[in-house]
């Protein structure tokens, strides 16, 4: 017994030794290499100026984002909380008065104070935390923050809830300039034109549909290249996360990403999340349900910063009928307006808990709650799932389609009046479908894929239009279906594509009717498109002239055969009236050769990709010409169009083992002024090509940038 156990005290001494040596070996090798896990949260910036957060837990890997955000864009963020609490012309002085107007009408400041209190704690305590993040990052570097957004300071949790909101549900959703149409129709016609619309292309591939039998993800949205608009790139990872993606600039967490199981793309769907309602006046109230309502009423003061740094007061009388807010009064007639969501506090923590889900399953469950308002979601896992959702907080109407919604809605009645939502489980949704790909360019749900899974007649005709399907969907299915095994590769070369589906559907009708001219700018022109390569890159000859052409004509009524939901893919298609075509050509020659001195000057002379310092020749134009790759440009000082809307964040992603996946934020991934990543990227955008993502610390390590703090 006594050498039993003399054996056993060795052995168990044994154990112990190797167990000390292995603890010594791990925390020496872990000081000598730059590679071992931090004790401490830590964000290491890469060579593109993407911060990747490495945290201990979620609340601190939410102040080390909120320090990177103000690191990339401090100025902007500063300036956009201010807009959010509608105190922007008293920061800043009257050109900001019809924005501090519109948030202050929608209830926005004051109902993130609710949306605040209505947080889980723990989730309260992480959007502190990126208040704080903000907070510490100005405070440490004074010099970086302009002074004049300094008044902003200290920013709380409060600020990041109205900002998303005036992002989601008042800018996106509600768009100031459609009230205001409707609000004013006669007005309609002395407004600028918009240069751009918000929208987005989104991919998924089964692995039945990919070359290397992985799901595959796209994700592409399409917005203005400046102001609430821009995309901030970023990797998160701490305990139950490890996430990459983009998110707004100021949104506290990310809203396109994806993890090593799954990830999800959103697109502007055609969603219809609020309605304007016609009231009659009537004895200081107005008309409902045969009585006289009285207003809900209250009296805000603006202060207005003036040109010497003095406060002028403007009063502000905000009225609200059972409806919502009343937004224009005129001829005995108001008009208030309905927003769906704005009960609903959560979706921050929504996006969140979307970018920690590890499969279909834990993902649905979380876009259940229907926080989000509005968007598509497309999304793609490692087990080879796609679902395409129709996503939103659609409104329980018992009357009208989608158009009839889209107008000024009778509001004497409570017949019209919608109190609820559709569950989750009546949204239009397609997962796995035979064709294996789904895709969505902001059509309606019903062509996101062929054969379609979804009969529109299965749902209320208010859930989404019927059509048309317009070129850039149609260009998105044709390379879809045309290749039946897509790599990686070749995603992100169909991504990129800049062929008019415009022009394939036009030309061969318009060619040989201007051949036949004896008008010889005719001639010239027509033999200039007959030789295009019928794509917008930088030196397409010819697609210039087709632009100007496409300026020219009455579309949608030029063409013979209108759109038919029967036929989405192929129609609209020819010319209804031939000479009314080849004038158009003839006064889109003219103003060709007056600007440019030849109708077949190189894309690339013509359009510009012009941001900060950089004026490169751009490639990709209009997705109403029928392209892929969206660029969206604005007539310029000298003649030429400059870029200013467009391909924003690029991600493509397959779900292999390890995923692999490539990225670009087309401008850059800041907005400071002395930054070296604004417009850093814009080389890769002109070269059409992504950079690939890195997710590990030996990664990140390997491709540190020369500018991390």
């Amino acid at each position: 017994m006594g050498k039993l156990r003399e054996k056993l005290v060795r052995k168990q001494a044994f154990r112990w030794l190797s167990l000390l040596l292995a603890a010594i070996l791990v925390v020496g090798l872990g000081i000598r290499s730059p590679l071992a896990a931090p004790k401490v949260t830590e964000t290491l910036w890469d060579t593109y100026g993407v911060p990747h957060i490495f945290a201990k837990d979620g609340t601190e890997a939410f102040q080390a984002f909120g320090r990177s955000q103000m690191q990339s864009h401090g100025n902007l963020i500063l300036r956009l909380y201010g807009q959010a609490r509608g105190r922007a012309s008293e920061y800043w002085g009257e050109k900001y008065l019809e924005s501090d107007r519109w948030v202050r009408t929608m209830g926005v400041p004051d109902r993130a104070q609710q949306w605040y209190a209505a947080q889980n704690p723990d989730f309260r305590r992480h959007l502190d935390a990126f208040a704080a993040g903000v907070n510490a990052y100005a405070r440490e570097h004074p010099d970086s923050i302009d002074d004049r957004v300094e008044v902003v300071l200290p920013i709380t949790g409060v600020d990041l809830l109205a900002h998303v909101q005036r992002v989601l549900h008042f800018t996106f959703m509600v768009d100031p300039e459609v009230v205001a149409e409707l609000a004013e129709p006669e007005s309609k016609s002395s407004r600028t034109p918009r240069t751009f619309s918000y929208g987005s292309n989104a991919w998924a591939i089964a692995p039945s549909h990919s070359a290397s039998g992985n799901a595959m993800l796209l994700a592409n949205p399409h917005l203005p290249w400046s102001d609430l608009f821009l995309w901030y790139e970023a990797q998160i990872k701490a305990p139950g996360i490890d996430a990459y993606g983009a998110t707004l600039v100021g949104v506290p967490v990310l809203a396109i990403a994806f993890n090593d199981r799954l990830g999800w793309a959103h697109t502007v769907n055609t969603h219809d999340g609020w309605d304007a309602y016609q009231l009659t006046l009537a004895d200081g109230g107005y008309r409902f349900d045969g009585q006289i309502r009285p207003w809900e009423s209250e009296t805000q003061t603006i202060k207005v910063k003036q040109a010497d740094g003095t406060l002028r007061a403007e009063k502000l009388t905000v009225k609200r009928s059972i409806h919502g807010p009343i937004v224009a009064e005129k001829d005995g007639k108001a008009i208030a307006l309905r927003v769906v969501g704005l009960d609903r506090s959560g979706v921050l923590q929504q996006w969140w808990d979307m970018a920690r889900a590890t499969n279909l399953a834990e993902f649905e469950t979380v876009l259940s709650r229907l926080q989000l308002p509005m968007f598509t979601v497309m999304y793609a896992d490692d087990k080879g799932h796609i679902m395409h959702l129709f996503n939103g907080q659609v409104p329980v109407r018992d009357r009208g389609d989608y158009e009839y919604w889209e107008g000024l809605i009778p509001g004497d009645t409570s017949a019209t009046l919608w109190t609820t939502i559709h569950p989750y489980r009546d949204l239009p949704r397609t997962i796995d479908p035979p064709s294996g790909w789904l895709q969505n360019t902001n059509d309606p749900p019903w062509t996101t894929t062929f054969p379609s899974p979804l009969d529109p007649d299965d749902y209320p005709p208010y859930m989404a239009p019927r059509g048309p399907m317009d070129f850039r969907a149609q260009r998105s299915v044709r390379m879809l279906s045309e290749d039946k095994s897509i790599s990686l590769a070749e995603m992100v070369k169909s991504k990129h594509s800049t062929r008019m589906e415009l022009s394939d559907r036009l030309l061969d009708d318009l060619i040989p009717l201007a051949q036949k001219q004896d008008n010889p700018r005719i001639r010239r022109a027509v033999r200039v498109l007959k030789s295009w390569d019928r794509q917008a890159n930088a030196n397409s000859r010819g697609a210039v002239l087709f632009a100007f052409w496409f300026d020219e004509m009455d579309f949608p009524t030029a063409f013979a055969t209108p759109w038919n939901e029967n036929s989405p893919r192929t129609t609209p298609d020819g010319l209804a009236d031939p000479q009314t075509a080849l004038s158009a050509l003839d006064r889109a020659a003219v103003k060709v050769e007056a600007m440019y001195s030849k109708l077949d000057v190189p894309w690339g002379e013509v359009f510009r990709l012009r941001y900060g310092d950089v004026d490169l020749p751009a490639n990709g134009g209009s997705g109403e010409l029928g392209i892929f790759r969206v660029v969206d440009s604005v007539p310029d000082a000298d003649g030429k169009f400059k870029a200013i809307a467009g391909d924003s964040y690029v991600a493509a992603i397959q779900f292999s083992r390890p995923v692999k996946a490539m990225a670009l934020n087309s401008y850059g991934n800041s907005s400071q002024a002395d930054s070296p990543y604004v417009g850093d990227r814009l080389q890769l955008f002109d070269r059409q090509q992504l950079h690939p993502v890195w997710r590990s610390r030996q990664e990140i390590l390997a491709h540190r940038s020369a500018a991390s703090p």
